[in-house]
């Protein structure tokens, strides 16, 4: 069970540690931590990308270990996938700031505490459980619309009520999915159970990005996006693409492109679709010494690859047969069934990704949120937070700033809302957004305009 309680060390005794075999079903915490303590040693270039990240990751003394061993044997290439691109000033080569320092409270307040303190074991293993429900009800989805496709004309449900509440079902549970996987990524990166890296996201597409991919993608987004509008700052950003539709939005022909955005996405272009699975394949890892393979390409990346886009292509092979011989027809008529099926999934996975890549990271939005909407826009507020699946879902949309300071220690606003409910989180972040989220020396920028007259206009509520 989660606990209700602000996420701080201490409390209670210690607890009974419990043998876990391979047969159990259930881990307990201390071999939870035992299993992500591993991890790390198998997976070291993620060590590396948390280590070099703006708050050092959410297992920050793991990943310091980890990278400081990497380190030492000289696996670390400036310039790569898994370090800050930046001159020997140890400024942006593109935009000539320096690294910023995230504006960590210090003292730390009572009631901000729970937002820097890392999330237990027991709830990381409670949004995996939340993650493995979701795959389920997809499941359980499909094989619904299945029978309602094939026993439903018989007691008058057509083709079309079918398919609307298939879709709507279908769309919706899509939509929670990109956002757990959002919350598991900034907190519970490794799953209790191997089968769980295969859950995580098999009907965005056909086939994607693997899980451990999805990880060291996202992270490498982190590291080199600080500032929202900055994008690709410090180093090559694997969202970059997604954003081109919409760069020039201050120009009144930017906006030409924008309505393009949803079908960038709808067509794979997002971290859970083929396209994007492509070209972060063509990206990492790095070549080793002299251009060739890297070392661990064969024995670690690329099983990882092909094991998972075999499961996706036997999951969707079961959709096919499904909608096929299942429901009396040639086996060439399956694709009928995979093509509704895959548009409402990647209608609730696009849908999710614009709102989390496109709207947090575009100049109209940042500008929009400065004017202080949450008081002259209430109902569209909370229509949008209505349709994302609550108002936690929501602060995602409103303090996406906040969660580029602190990724790892803060994790993902909606994650926060799971355990702390919305309103404790909503209240941290303009008092964090208040203080001023980076330290830095250098000119402000765009983004940090924003911010402080947007804080200006909160703090003045509170009078």
């Amino acid at each position: 069970m989660a606990s209700s309680q602000p996420l701080l060390p201490g409390g209670g005794g210690p607890a009974k540690k419990k043998k876990h075999t391979k047969f159990s079903m259930v881990y307990g915490a201390d071999e939870y931590l035992e299993h992500l303590a591993k991890k790390y040693e198998e997976y070291d270039e993620l060590a590396l990308l948390l280590h070099a990240s703006p708050d050092g990751g959410h297992d920050a003394e793991q990943a310091k270990a980890v990278a400081q061993k990497a380190a030492a044997k000289g696996d670390v290439k400036a310039g790569g996938m898994l370090a800050l691109d930046v001159n020997v000033q140890g400024r942006s080569k593109r935009t000539q700031r320096a690294i910023p320092t995230p504006n960590i409270p210090e003292p730390m307040p009572a009631n901000l505490a729970f937002m820097f303190t890392k999330i237990s074991p027991e709830q990381k293993m409670y949004m995996w459980n939340v993650y493995t429900l979701i795959f389920l009800a997809e499941c359980l989805n499909v094989v619904l619309y299945w029978a309602m496709l094939k026993y439903g004309p018989s007691m008058g449900l057509e083709f079309g009520p079918a398919t609307a509440i298939f879709g709507i079902v279908m769309a919706s549970l899509c939509i929670q999915n990109v956002y757990i996987l959002h919350d598991v990524i900034h907190g519970a990166t490794f799953p209790p159970y191997e089968w769980q890296n295969y859950i995580t996201h098999p009907f965005a597409d056909f086939w994607s990005l693997p899980w451990m991919d999805i990880i060291m993608e996202h992270n490498r987004h982190h590291n080199s996006t600080f500032d929202l509008l900055n994008h690709g700052e410090f180093g090559w950003d694997p969202a970059s693409w997604l954003y081109v539709l919409q760069e020039w939005t201050w120009e009144w022909y930017g906006w030409l492109t924008v309505p393009l955005v949803p079908f960038w996405h709808y067509a794979g272009a997002s971290d859970t679709g083929c396209l994007f699975a492509i070209l972060w394949w063509c990206k990492f890892p790095d070549a080793g010494p002299g251009g060739k393979c890297d070392k661990q390409f064969y024995k670690k990346w690329l099983p990882v690859r092909v094991k998972y886009v075999t499961w996706t292509t036997f999951l969707w092979s079961c959709v096919w047969l499904l909608g096929s011989l299942g429901m009396g027809k040639p086996l060439s008529d399956g694709w009928q069934f995979v093509s509704v099926v895959s548009c409402f999934c990647r209608s609730g996975f696009s849908a999710a990704w614009v709102f989390i890549t496109n709207f947090n990271h575009s100049h109209w939005w940042n500008e929009f949120l400065a004017s202080d909407p949450d008081r002259t826009w209430p109902k569209v507020h909370a229509a949008m937070a209505f349709l994302l699946g609550g108002r936690h879902r929501w602060n995602e949309m409103l303090f996406h700033d906040v969660h580029h300071m602190c990724p790892g220690r803060i994790g993902a606003m909606s994650q926060r809302g799971r355990f702390h409910g919305w309103q404790k989180v909503r209240d941290a972040c303009v008092e964090i957004l208040a203080a001023g989220l980076w330290k830095s020396d250098d000119e402000e920028t765009i983004m940090e305009q924003h911010q402080k007259k947007r804080s200006m206009v909160l703090k003045s509520r509170k009078k």
